[in-house]
């Protein structure tokens, strides 16, 4: 069978049909990922292959370190061209990884590329990439049209002014900053909590002297990405933070951090539970979603991150426990009426079954899928790992009320990560029609389908989009 053929992951007549039918052609509601809102503002054409495809991509660097690529090649001083060449290099050593089937999807569905990318075919592929590019004058505007994306929530800092997604308001493909105040924990690590802080005031207008102070500025600047259309939060923690901590206590920590003493363990502890409670009133409030990203191990290679600092591709899958805290933290916003709707994402596959039993015990039966156990995340987003969390929240919740996926991507080129994870849908969806598993009533269950890959998120989120979105 030819390789990524039109029925590429379809193993049965049911997975293609309702692939086919109810999930090639659905928008995309990318509702989490880090592109960044400055380069969807300018929408410069992308001057190459490089800059489009590889700049910043932890994901391959991972992979051509693996194969013996020198640094040079991946981060470093060498030229666009020939660390195009290095990939290309390492791609046809990585069979049965998930980068092989998303390199050919988007040099397939992107630039018409069908040659498998090797040593051997990199300069034709170059040059042909580069035409195309050149020709369509292609930018984050086109390629958003291209894969018909309807919104994209960027990740942003309440420290940023947020000047670019005050240009980009309207249009046909909504951008919608998210707040990620993952930095207002760092008490233990006060210089760098002191710099941001004294940023956040500034962009804030207003000092910050104090922990009503810090409340107050991180008050205002939800309420201005809620202003310029935001509706989702997001957190990247180790693990969720439940520890009992009175204002004054987390007041005592806030003064110490500000003179420039860092919090002992546990003080960091009581204060990130403060803040938490802090930005799930906010959501709440607001009829935000909050979303919780938990068990990254990050900048694990010490040298390495001395050297390229983080987000390079040495971060791994943590092993703290996760499910006594998240439990704790969302039973304290429900006690307190403060509970938002809320999607956890995480990242050890060990966790999976209990942190998906645990947001069932938060529905409220007034929102549909309030509680959502987040698409697969990271190192989980290949074919096992999206097979795993489809079976498990089937199992112990509602497919049919979930979120769907996501790109989690910094590249304009990872949309077809929403087909990749379609494909998968339908074909084990399928299988289970062929099967006499699920009835064969292809309404109903192509209803599911078309609702995962776009319905769903739209209507959980309800962010304005474009007429006829």
């Amino acid at each position: 069978m030819p390789f990524l053929n039109e029925d590429f992951l379809l193993e049965s007549a049911a997975a293609r049909r309702l692939y086919h039918d109810y999930a090639e052609h659905q928008p995309i509601l990318d509702y989490h990922c880090h592109l960044n809102p400055a380069e969807i503002a300018a929408n410069r054409p992308f001057e190459d292959l490089f800059q489009v495809w590889l700049a910043g991509d932890h994901y391959k660097w991972r992979a051509m370190r693996a194969n013996g690529v020198s640094e040079r090649f991946c981060t470093g001083d060498a030229t666009p061209y020939e660390k195009f060449c290095a990939w290309a290099a390492t791609v046809p050593r990585c069979l049965r990884n998930p980068l092989y089937h998303w390199t050919h999807l988007e040099l397939k569905r992107i630039f018409g590329i069908d040659e498998l990318l090797s040593p051997a075919t990199a300069d034709s592929v170059w040059k042909r990439a580069n035409r195309v590019i050149a020709e369509r004058g292609m930018n984050p505007e086109f390629l958003f049209r291209q894969f018909h994306v309807r919104a994209v929530c960027t990740t942003d800092d309440p420290a940023d002014d947020l000047a670019a997604h005050r240009a980009l308001a309207g249009g046909a493909t909504r951008v919608y900053p998210t707040f990620r105040p993952d930095k207002a924990l760092g008490v233990d690590q006060p210089t760098a909590w002191n710099a941001w802080l004294d940023r956040l005031a500034t962009t804030a207008g207003t000092a910050i002297s104090s922990l009503e102070h810090l409340a107050a500025a991180l008050a205002q600047r939800h309420q201005a990405f809620h202003s310029l259309g935001g509706r989702l939060s997001d957190h990247g923690l180790n693990h969720a933070f439940a520890e009992a901590c009175t204002p004054e206590q987390a007041a005592a920590i806030f003064d110490r951090a500000r003179r420039g003493q860092a919090a002992e363990p546990h003080q960091h502890a009581q204060f990130a539970s403060y803040l938490m409670l802090l930005f799930g009133r906010l959501d709440a409030e607001k009829n935000w979603t909050q979303q919780l990203h938990l068990g990254a191990r990050r900048n694990t290679n010490t040298r390495m991150l001395a050297a390229l600092g983080p987000d390079t591709g040495f971060d791994s899958i943590g092993d703290w426990p996760q499910v006594g805290p998240l439990l704790a933290y969302l039973d304290q916003l429900e006690r307190a009426g403060a509970l938002p709707k809320t999607i956890v994402y995480n990242l050890n596959p060990a966790d999976n079954a209990a942190i998906a039993a645990a947001i069932g015990n938060f529905q409220d039966g007034v929102t549909p899928g309030k509680m959502q156990w987040g698409a697969p995340w990271w190192y989980l987003d290949q074919r096992d790992g999206i097979v795993a969390q489809l079976n498990t929240l089937s199992n112990l919740g509602l497919l049919s009320r979930f979120v769907g996926m996501l790109t989690d991507s910094r590249s304009f080129l990872s949309y077809p990560r929403h087909e990749y994870f379609r494909r998968i849908l339908c074909n084990l969806l399928g299988a289970e029609v062929e099967r006499g598993e699920l009835p064969g009533d292809f309404d109903l269950v192509g209803g599911l389908v078309s609702g995962i890959c776009f319905a769903n998120v739209r209507d959980f989120l309800g962010l304005e989009l474009a007429t006829g979105a």
